[in-house]
């Protein structure tokens, strides 16, 4: 893909990874829509752009505003060249302490939400025969850790979509990328681990998003089908699919960092 005057949507788009994939998109001449429930995050976000770019406030968890606000970019721009279903969040809790509502949100959120900017969108992007869609994943959809059954639940679901639907999209010129990142130094662990004991463990392992934001537009240029990072995470998966037991014993003490 080229990214001259293409029109690329990104939900989430207010902070971290969303609002540095914005801005790396504007610099190479696309046409970045950013999205967010936020007004005030958005026009900061937005503020840090140069060249022509949009803002749309969008709660993910609202089928109805996720039609009206898609409709009204295809309106105004004519066409969506790339979605970016980047909007998501983590709450590290216990199993059993977790009550049902953080389930059930990060599920409207991080799953959910996917599916209805998903719909939103793709019906336009195959009357055009083209497009793509990016799924922000996680390699918490691949390897389950403790305090993450909640927020692993929904990325596995997330990426069991991506990879279904990607069947689906064979032949059509529309073509999905899931990208399963270990954890990104941006401000979701301001929620998901608000001690910050988590990070402070973790912090030799974590990505930096300008690296992840490289991959992913290196990955629709390349029409790649999946991304995972870092390479020691894509290796631990291989082994985990191969060796699961095997790798559960081995790699306890490396992933229960939360």
């Amino acid at each position: 893909m080229k990214w001259e005057g293409k029109i690329a949507v990104i939900t989430g788009a207010s902070s971290g990874l969303g609002a540095l994939l914005a801005q790396r998109l504007a610099e190479q001449g696309a046409v970045p829509v950013l999205m967010a429930r936020s007004a005030e995050k958005l026009a900061e976000a937005a503020g840090r752009l140069d060249g022509r770019h949009g803002v749309e406030v969008l709660d993910v968890t609202s089928a109805e505003d996720v039609t009206r606000v898609m409709d009204k970019v295809l309106a105004e721009y004519g066409r969506i060249d790339l979605l970016i279903n980047n909007a998501g969040y983590g709450v590290f809790d216990r199993f059993v302490d977790a009550p049902l509502e953080e389930f059930e949100g990060m599920m409207d959120v991080n799953y959910m939400g996917t599916v209805r900017c998903t719909k939103a969108v793709l019906p336009a992007m195959l009357r055009q025969g083209s497009g793509h869609i990016v799924n922000v994943a996680s390699m918490a959809g691949k390897i389950g850790s403790a305090k993450s059954s909640g927020y692993s639940a929904t990325k596995h679901a997330v990426l069991g979509l991506t990879n279904s639907l990607r069947q689906e999209l064979v032949g059509t010129g529309v073509y999905l990328t899931a990208v399963n990142p270990g954890p990104i130094d941006t401000p979701f662990f301001d929620r998901a681990d608000p001690g910050g004991g988590y990070v402070k463990n973790i912090k030799w392992f974590m990505l930096k998003p300008e690296e992840v934001v490289g991959r992913i537009l290196k990955a629709v240029e390349r029409r790649t089908p999946e991304v995972n990072l870092p390479w020691v995470g894509a290796a631990g998966v291989k082994m985990f699919q191969l060796f699961p037991r095997l790798f559960d014993r081995v790699a306890f003490k490396l992933l229960n960092k939360k």
